[in-house]
């Protein structure tokens, strides 16, 4: 009995240390560089709690695609970008406050929904491939946006104020100022616990998202988007129209993108026009997968466990890399390294765990029709002794 328990408890705990190995990596990176970076517990707490109000909107946008069974959406650029657009031009309008980031979130969606459509019906031609697809079609957007920003905006789009224009007349500065926005969602409400700052309202805004998400999952369309999730063949047999299931996906996961970087941008007071955008998608999937989510898994749990392990890794590994090698840089290639590195084994991991499947998956099917045919081959030997006997 003790035998069979432990050749029961083995393949367990190998299971469980194969699904948490990223974040019981991080877990043991966090332990090692926290002691060295020298921070305190105080410091280390305010920076979390900020960065999760600030990241966590941005991230739990990629949840729906990975519902839809489209992967880690990568397209998400396509939102943010929708929002700095919507942010430049609520700048040049001069409103400030919570009113403007509300006109800002009002003008990003229907940037956003065109956006999402047309990334949705490439992705619906790239069936299986739609997370290479999605990267590439952000760097495509990215030239469109910085044609119109550099060159559109204040030639034949109007731009009144000179202060977000560069000198020559048309085109807009490197940094645009949002010192009438910064930290105004957050301040709102905030809450002073051990001097540590807790943005309340921001929280409230990141929970509605995580009730909608769960609401949303029970609804037809929700669970229109699993079983698309699940099988596509299946569920186009079950009256689901599944291309249009599929950009539903990719149009909310743009749209909800687009809000997170609102409140993103909000929090850091500028946006580098030309930058901001670029490293944002790549960042909220290394923290959903330092989660512990997968390619086609992922859940609300996943989103702020790799929240808090991720951006503490980003928060110690310079002042950890300084007190190791005496210069910080170290730490900031460990982060930037770590962050691709996250990705590219969560992508290794879910090609081998697919092909696994789909090599244990034909085996038993051989292993069926072995059955089959033995069955067929017994039966036909007893109609045969039955016909002698008869004989």
């Amino acid at each position: 009995m003790k035998k069979d328990n432990k050749t029961k408890s083995s393949p367990d705990m190998r299971f469980i240390i194969q699904k948490f190995s990223v974040p019981l990596m991080f877990i043991i990176i966090c332990a090692i560089c926290i002691p060295l970076s020298g921070l305190s517990a105080n410091m280390l707490i305010n920076e979390i709690v900020t960065r999760m109000g600030r990241n966590a909107f941005l991230i739990l946008s990629l949840l729906i695609p990975i519902m839809a069974g489209m992967g880690l959406n990568f397209g998400m650029t396509l939102g943010a970008m929708a929002a700095e657009i919507a942010l430049i031009f609520v700048a040049d309008w001069q409103i400030v406050g919570i009113p403007g980031m509300v006109l800002a979130a009002i003008v990003s969606v229907p940037i956003s929904v065109l956006l999402g459509i047309f990334c949705g019906k490439i992705l619906n031609e790239a069936k299986g491939r739609e997370m290479i697809t999605s990267y590439i079609m952000s760097f495509f957007v990215n030239g469109i946006y910085q044609l119109v920003v550099l060159y559109l905006m204040g030639s034949i789009i109007p731009i009144k104020h000179g202060a977000i224009k560069l000198p020559r007349g048309y085109g807009i500065r490197n940094t645009v100022s949002l010192l009438s926005m910064r930290q105004k969602l957050d301040n709102l409400l905030a809450i002073n616990i051990g001097g540590v700052k807790i943005p309340v309202l921001t929280f409230i805004i990141i929970a509605l998202l995580c009730l909608f998400i769960v609401w949303f999952s029970k609804t037809k369309l929700g669970q229109d988007m699993r079983a698309v999730g699940q099988d596509m063949d299946v569920a186009r047999d079950a009256g689901i129209n599944v291309e249009r299931t599929r950009i539903i996906s990719i149009v909310m996961s743009t749209v909800l993108a687009g809000f997170g970087m609102i409140i993103y941008l909000q929090n850091m007071g500028n946006i580098a026009t030309y930058s901001a955008h670029s490293q944002i998608g790549m960042f909220c999937i290394a923290a959903l997968l330092v989660g512990g989510a997968s390619v086609d898994r992922a859940t609300i749990g996943n989103v702020f466990l790799g929240v808090i392990l991720f951006h503490t890794m980003f928060i110690v590994a310079p002042k950890a890399g300084a007190a190791i090698t005496g210069d910080s840089m170290i730490g900031e290639y460990f982060r930037v390294f770590v962050s691709y590195a996250v990705i590219t084994v969560a992508l290794i991991m879910y090609e081998t765990n697919k092909r696994r499947a789909k090599k244990t998956a034909g085996q038993q099917l051989a292993e069926a029709q072995k059955a089959e045919e033995a069955g067929a081959a017994a039966g036909t030997t007893q109609a045969d002794n039955a016909g002698k006997e008869k004989a």
